[in-house]
C-alpha cells in the first residue's frame, strides 16, 4: 500500500501561505506600553493621502543624548511631511511677525547709532533716548509674542477643497518635550493638534477636532541617532487622520 503523501499527513495547505503565528498588519502592536494602531493612512480622511512619502530621504542623524536636538529633528520632519503639495500649505505668520519685529529693532538701533555719530552729542540726546526706548519696546514685543502667542506651535497649515462650495481646512500643531522620569527614563516627544473645517470664508463651521499623542524619542531614533523618518511620518499621519475625523456637519 502506497504511503500517504506529506500534504495529506500534515493536513490541507493554507492557500494564503501564512501561518497562524503571523500577525495581520491591522492588529495592534504594543510599543513602549502604548497601543499603536497601524492605520491605512490613505483611508483615514477621504481625498487626503497621509501615507509616508515614497520619495528618497536624506539621512537625519542627531546626538541622541540631546533631547533638544531630537525635538528639533522631529519638528523639521513634521513640517516636511505636512507641507507636501498634496497635504497642506504652510502658513508662516508667526515667523513673519517675529522677523518683522526683529528687523525693526535692528533698523532702529542702526538708525539711532548713525544719528548719534553724525550729530553733536548734546543735540542728539532726545533722538537717542527715543531710539533706545523704541528698541527696547520692539525687543520686548518680540519676546512676548514668541512666548504668549506662538508658544509651542511648530506648524500651521491650510488647504482648500471644493465640495459644492469652497471648503477651507486649517490645522495647527504644537510640540514639546516631556522630560524623563524614573518610570520613563527616555524623554518623550508630545504633539497637540487642532483642526477646523469651514466654508464661506470661515463663517460656516463644518467640523473641528483636537488630538494629542506622545511617544518616547527612542521610538524614532536608533542607538546611533539615525531617525526612522518613515515610522515618524506614519505616526504623525495617524494622528492627523484622527483629528480630521472630528465631529462635522
Amino acid at each position: 500500500m502506497a504511503p500517504k503523501s506529506r500534504k495529506a499527513a500534515n493536513g490541507s495547505a493554507n492557500p494564503s501561505g501564512s501561518t497562524s503565528g503571523e500577525k495581520s498588519p491591522s492588529k495592534q502592536a504594543q510599543v513602549e506600553g502604548e497601543t499603536a494602531v497601524l492605520v491605512d493612512a490613505a483611508t483615514t480622511h477621504p481625498g487626503l493621502n497621509l501615507a509616508p512619502s515614497a520619495m528618497a530621504r536624506e539621512e537625519v542623524k542627531v546626538n541622541n543624548a540631546s533631547a533638544t536636538d531630537m525635538k528639533h529633528a522631529c519638528d523639521d520632519a513634521l513640517k516636511r511631511f505636512l507641507s507636501r503639495p498634496e497635504l497642506f500649505k504652510q502658513i508662516h505668520t508667526h515667523t513673519d511677525v517675529r522677523l518683522a519685529l526683529g528687523w525693526a529693532s535692528v533698523l532702529v538701533s542702526a538708525g539711532t547709532g548713525f544719528y548719534g555719530y553724525k550729530v553733536e552729542f548734546e543735540k542728539s540726546k532726545p533722538v537717542i533716548w527715543a531710539g533706545l526706548i523704541l528698541y527696547i519696546l520692539l525687543t520686548v514685543a518680540q519676546a512676548l509674542y514668541a512666548y504668549f502667542v506662538e508658544g509651542d506651535v511648530v506648524f500651521v497649515g491650510k488647504r482648500k477643497t471644493f465640495d459644492k462650495r469652497i471648503v477651507t481646512e486649517r490645522i495647527t500643531v504644537s510640540s514639546k518635550t516631556i522630560p524623563s522620569t524614573p518610570s520613563a527614563p527616555c524623554p518623550s516627544y508630545a504633539l497637540s493638534l487642532s483642526y477646523v473645517r469651514s466654508a464661506s470664508g470661515g463663517k460656516t463651521l463644518l467640523g473641528k477636532g483636537r488630538a494629542g499623542a506622545e511617544r518616547p524619542h527612542n521610538a524614532f531614533f536608533d542607538a546611533q541617532g539615525v531617525m526612522d523618518q518613515e515610522g515618524f511620518e506614519r505616526w504623525v499621519g495617524g494622528i492627523v487622520g484622527r483629528v480630521m475625523q472630528g465631529p462635522s456637519e
